[in-house]
């Protein structure tokens, strides 16, 4: 996992553990949506480079503050101009 729950409450300034489950679901959804915009798994990074944990903490962060009304193409486009310097031609 390139973005631990801490750094993730971190970023989102978030000081309880009562969202605790809830901001790890949006962490693993971030993942997923990073690793289909680079066409590979994260765990493939020997050193995860900076940009990426950018892009998991930012979509992490839609998620958790636009929870009810996200839109997932904006989101998606945003994240693919964060990660295009890494994607691959094809999975």
């Amino acid at each position: 996992m390139p973005v631990t729950l801490e750094e993730a409450k971190i970023y989102l300034r978030v000081d309880t553990d009562d969202e605790d489950a809830l901001i790890e679901s949006f962490l693993q959804a971030a993942e997923d949506i990073c690793e289909g915009v680079l066409r590979f798994p994260l765990a493939d990074f020997e050193a995860v480079p900076e940009p990426v944990k950018q892009a998991v903490l930012y979509a992490t962060a839609q998620f958790y503050e636009l929870r009810e009304s996200i839109n997932i193409n904006i989101l998606t486009d945003i994240v693919r101009k964060l990660l295009f310097a890494y994607r691959k031609e094809g999975w």
